[in-house]
């Protein structure tokens, strides 16, 4: 459900992936940000479908499932408050490659790619760090799951 909450700059700063970030370009991102709320077990995002934004979780809790759909369902991640998902679609626009569903209620706000370029056009600093502090959090989630695909083989 999208919400007309007001959206809370304070949880966008309180999100290590916007760290290093001022108060103007937050500020643009709450006001172009969608603010959602998703029920226990409510699907967020669907692998296949398109995406062209990402998601910072303000409250609650999500998995994160490749192949949901098939016997072969794997779980990549649970993903808590002040973290992120989706930013995949953002970097590279292709099709979801996971679904997301929320394990618990859940408010997060979309950021969308065109919110992103408008960051790049207005302070593109503040775009730099955005895209350097996604760039670090996907090598570590590449990493985590390197080696747990090591520990199996």
């Amino acid at each position: 459900m999208i919400s007309t909450d007001p959206l809370p700059v304070d949880a966008l700063e309180a999100t290590p992936v916007l760290a290093g970030v001022t108060e103007e370009a937050l500020t643009l991102l709450a006001q172009e940000g969608i603010y959602h709320h998703f029920m226990a077990n409510e699907v967020v995002v669907r692998e296949g479908d398109p995406g062209h934004s990402f998601y910072i979780l303000v409250e609650g809790d999500v998995e994160v499932i490749k192949n949901l759909e098939s016997e072969h369902a794997v779980s990549l991640a649970v993903l808590r408050s002040r973290t992120f998902f989706g930013e995949l679609c953002v970097v590279d626009p292709v099709p979801r490659a996971a679904t997301v569903y929320a394990l618990t209620p859940v408010k997060a706000i979309e950021i969308k790619a065109a919110t992103l370029h408008h960051l790049s056009v207005r302070m593109p600093a503040q775009f730099a760090i955005v895209l350097l502090n996604i760039a670090r959090d996907m090598a570590r989630r590449l990493r985590t799951l390197d080696e747990a695909y090591a520990a199996k083989t």
